[in-house]
């Protein structure tokens, strides 16, 4: 009764307080069976807007602030709903942003809410943020605020360490607010949107903007494989092809040897049934590949959708190598 009483619950609340529900089990990581990347994908398909660190708007954890103009209001498209529609986004908070200590998050909170950041170089000094934190904070996109993209603040980040690198060793000089030579960054080529996807998979292991299946679905769709959102219109035992990301490996007590597979793709996740015989198969490419195209028969029950796998074949997509899967647990 109470394990049905959280079900109803959580249900409940993400019908009606999708982005709270998000930004909820976000901030109470690490724990829970999904990983964060899987939590954000999953609040965006539901109509979340999940913005990036950034740090002039991120507190330490996610936090809640206003729907863009462009996303507007989650609606509620069903005739006769009376619940208000959501006007919040999530702000992913700086702790996601690999690389920060404790001491620092508090130190970035307490600085900020004295008075604004100004600029990178005001940031660097009243933080005493390392060079290796500040190129992570660039490299997550959090400078712009600043008007700096990913690779002008990079080079910023790297004269700030400079000018640090020629202080005198056992002393406190600093150079003057503003002088910092090599501050501003040339004109550099600005990242493609796979380079800012990868850029978000290394220091945040998760992403807002695009899922790594999606700058994949051409190729994938001309050899044939489905999408998960593609599976709820095809008929009961149809052979179909799938592939993504494995977010999780299981091996219940009562399952007889059976592993359970779990993909993720840019429309949702996809149940994926290995028998013994199949894993024993397939078992080096199922185990330790990030991602996998799988070969099975569909099976539609009372809306339960799985793929009962046949064949399983490792997936290079070339941005999951930070995204980890939770394997028997």
């Amino acid at each position: 009764m109470s394990f049905a009483y959280l079900v109803y619950s959580s249900a409940w609340v993400k019908r009606h307080h999708p982005a709270e529900f998000t930004c909820a089990l976000l901030n109470a990581q690490p724990m829970g069976f999904y990983s964060p990347h899987t939590l954000v994908r999953d609040g965006i398909r539901h109509g979340v807007e999940v913005l990036g660190p950034d740090v002039a708007a991120s507190r330490r954890d996610c936090t809640m602030e206003p729907r863009s103009a462009e996303a507007g209001p989650i609606g509620h498209p069903q005739p006769g709903w009376h619940a208000d529609p959501s006007t919040h986004a999530v702000r992913i908070g700086l702790r996601y942003v690999k690389g920060l200590s404790g001491e620092l998050l508090e130190r970035i909170d307490t600085e900020r809410e004295q008075r604004p950041f100004v600029d990178l170089e005001d940031f660097a000094r009243r933080t005493g943020a390392s060079v290796d934190a500040l190129e992570s904070l660039a490299t997550a996109g959090a400078f712009s605020c600043f008007g700096h993209d990913r690779r002008g603040a990079l080079w910023s980040a790297g004269a700030l360490g400079a000018a640090r690198a020629r202080r005198h060793t056992g002393t406190t000089v600093e150079t003057l607010p503003g002088v910092v030579t090599g501050l501003d960054a040339p004109p550099l080529p600005g990242m493609d949107v796979v380079e800012a996807h990868a850029a978000d998979l290394a220091t945040t292991g998760l992403s807002s903007d695009a899922h790594p299946t999606e700058f994949f679905r051409e190729q994938l769709r001309a050899v044939g494989v489905v999408t998960a959102s593609d599976l709820r219109t095809l008929a009961d035992r149809t052979v179909v092809e799938v592939a993504g990301v494995v977010t999780h490996r299981q091996r219940p007590m009562t399952a007889r040897g059976v592993i359970f597979l779990n993909l993720e793709d840019e429309t949702g996740l996809i149940n994926v049934i290995c028998t013994p015989p199949v894993w024993k198969r397939h078992r080096k490419v199922a185990r330790q590949s990030p991602a996998l195209r799988i070969r099975g028969v569909l099976e539609c029950r009372q809306g339960v959708i799985n793929i009962l796998a046949q064949r399983l074949h490792s997936l290079d997509l070339g941005l999951t190598d930070h995204l980890r899967s939770r394997d028997f647990r």
